[in-house]
């Protein structure tokens, strides 16, 4: 079966060979995968309705032939013969799943829901990103996959935090009821180039703040702590999930074990940015967890993997990308948004 699909550039065919569909595909994860796929010389399908990935994000892969995007919904069900599929589609930061909680929500339950029957329909291993914010505000430190977790179900956080649930749950059904291959990974807090100025996590936030020499803002006493993974380190442990023979098939936690409180990186991001910002607090947020750190056990012995890049490394390849970004006519910023 052949299918054509449109680019800035010229219609591509594909009728032959590894076929990966990626949702969520012109986000910060989105295109960093589509980016190490078409380097393992997979072609490529990026599906993504652009609410919060960007086309700027996908520019340098429209060299690939192996590459081609659609701007779609996956709330609305997509017909593409696929041989694998990466469900990354969903926004992560607060501001933007709560801007819409309800979409939010149908994102995650029938947009998985209509990407595992893709799968099923054509017999496709099926990857679900799903998150650390499943745990909630954790009463087990570090957060191992089989703690079931402290979750409000009515928060503001509560359309990204159950929508990943449920998506889980039906994941495991599809698996059970019609022998989906599965694979599940829950992402702790991640950080590099492509995340937007705009994101409202807490890396991106602090360094944009500092750059611009604003006050750095930290909601609470900053003693709350997090746990930061570079993102190249979190597509390498993807990769070898997506991969790993014999499956894996329960839910699988990717993460650096690194712990630093909310105040540590702020003023670390001082000290690197060489920043005059000025470090201020503001209330808690409603339902921000206290403690997050993955235990990543499970990774290490069943992938071999965990993080290679430490935290001064990453800040600075990040912070690099936002001066870069930062740097640009505001005019050029405000059309890749």
């Amino acid at each position: 079966m052949e299918i054509v699909f449109n680019s800035p550039r010229r219609s591509r065919v594909y009728s032959s060979g590894p076929r990966v569909l990626v949702a969520g595909g012109a986000g910060f994860l989105g295109s960093h995968l589509c980016e190490r796929l078409l380097r393992e010389g997979r072609s490529v399908i990026c599906v993504d309705n652009f609410s919060t990935g960007r086309m700027e994000n996908l520019r340098h892969l429209l060299r690939f032939d192996t590459f081609s995007y659609v701007r779609h919904d996956i709330v609305d069900p997509i017909d593409v013969p696929v041989d694998e599929i990466y469900n990354l589609a969903c926004p992560a930061s607060p501001p933007h799943y709560q801007a819409d909680p309800i979409h939010t929500m149908k994102t995650s339950v029938i947009g998985s829901l209509n990407l595992l029957e893709l799968a099923a329909h054509y017999q496709a291993r099926i990857f679900q990103a799903s998150t650390s914010e499943v745990y909630g505000d954790p009463h087990v430190h570090p957060q191992p996959e089989g703690y079931w977790g402290n979750v409000n179900c009515f928060g503001p956080r509560s359309c990204y935090d159950e929508g990943k649930r449920s998506a889980e749950t039906l994941f495991h059904d599809f698996h059970k009821q019609y022998g989906v291959d599965i694979r599940i990974v829950r992402i702790f807090n991640t950080y590099g180039p492509r995340m937007r100025p705009d994101d409202g996590r807490v890396v991106s936030n602090f360094i944009v703040q500092a750059l611009k020499g604003e006050d750095i803002t930290v909601y609470g006493d900053g003693s709350q702590t997090r746990s930061f993974c570079y993102v190249d380190d979190l597509i390498e442990g993807f990769f070898r999930l997506m991969n790993s023979e014999p499956a894996i098939q329960t839910p699988v936690n990717l993460g650096n074990p690194g712990e630093f409180t909310v105040r540590e990186l702020a003023e670390k991001i001082v000290e690197v940015t060489g920043s005059s910002s000025r470090i201020v607090y503001r209330p808690l947020p409603v339902d921000d967890p206290r403690q997050r750190r993955p235990d990543i056990a499970v990774a290490k012995r069943e992938l071999g993997w965990q993080p290679a890049v430490v935290l001064d490394d990453g800040l600075k390849s990040t912070i690099a990308y936002f001066e870069r970004q930062l740097a640009r006519p505001a005019e050029e910023l405000a059309e890749v948004a």
